[in-house]
């Protein structure tokens, strides 16, 4: 009977998982198709760029009250109440659980030696660094890095598109956003819930996404207190971050005189 029990619990927490993902691959569909719309030749740089202003701004003031609402209050407790060494050692829980993403793309950029040295510091930081908890790849000098299927897909020379605010998820575009389900499906804890359940799953999706949104307190702080207009305060500042990660910190001085360029991989010659 037991084991009848079991099977039925594994079944319904699997299908609860497909659907996950399911979901995730139709957001995307969904996304692409409602943002199909082409810039017309006599459109300004912002409209190339946002042409989907209208709905973007709908989005990013939706979910600027529901974080101010519910997160921040949340964010508050956990900031002042929660030791700075223990809220450390829970980012870089998350950081090693999401870290194989970054090894998967390292490689499909053809960063072969970047790709090793981040197996190795994924293996290192989920043994001897206790399941992540703490950073002891840092200290034997294996760097940590950021890459995603955005960026991958940058380098093989997909243009970015316009640009997108996702719910939640913050800013994007139609090039980046197609990395969300890579993300998902290569994350840790997506397998960790299909093997505990939703008992364990649940919580420790919940405190993962409180601990990001405490490592963003500092630049929302920031862009509360300097900026006049929020969202293209954030518009900007994540198009130029996305352009900083694709060119692994070193963009072309002359990227930030064309701030709305397409495909930064592009150069004069081909244009």
């Amino acid at each position: 009977m037991e084991e009848k029990i079991s099977v039925v619990k594994n079944t319904k927490t699997m299908a609860c998982y497909n659907c996950m993902t399911i979901m995730v691959l139709l957001f995307c569909a969904i996304i692409f198709q409602g943002c199909s719309t082409t810039p017309k030749k006599g459109d300004s740089d912002a409209e190339q760029v946002d042409p989907h202003e209208e709905v973007n701004r709908v989005s990013y003031n939706f979910t600027d009250s529901v974080d101010r609402k519910l997160f921040e209050p949340v964010v508050d407790v956990y900031s002042s109440y929660v030791p700075e060494r223990a809220q450390r050692s829970i980012g870089n829980f998350y950081d090693n659980l999401s870290y194989p993403n970054v090894v998967l793309n390292a490689f499909l950029q053809g960063k072969v030696r970047q790709g090793l040295d981040d197996s190795l510091r994924f293996l290192v930081n989920s043994t001897i660094g206790f399941l992540g908890l703490f950073d002891m790849a840092t200290h034997m000098g294996l760097e940590k890095h950021d890459e995603d299927f955005g960026q991958t897909l940058a380098v093989w020379g997909v243009d970015s598109g316009s640009y997108l605010f996702i719910p939640f998820l913050g800013p994007s575009n139609k090039r980046d956003v197609t990395g969300v389900p890579v993300s998902v499906v290569t994350n840790v804890l997506f397998y960790v819930g299909s093997a505990v359940g939703a008992t364990i799953f649940a919580p420790l999706t919940i405190l993962g996404a409180v601990d990001k949104r405490a490592r963003l307190s500092g630049p929302m702080l920031i862009r509360d207190q300097a900026a006049l207009d929020p969202y293209l305060f954030v518009r900007e500042a994540s198009i130029q971050q996305r352009e900083y990660l694709i060119y692994d910190g070193n963009p072309p001085l002359d990227i930030y005189n064309e701030p709305f360029q397409d495909n930064p991989f592009e150069t004069d010659a081909e244009q």
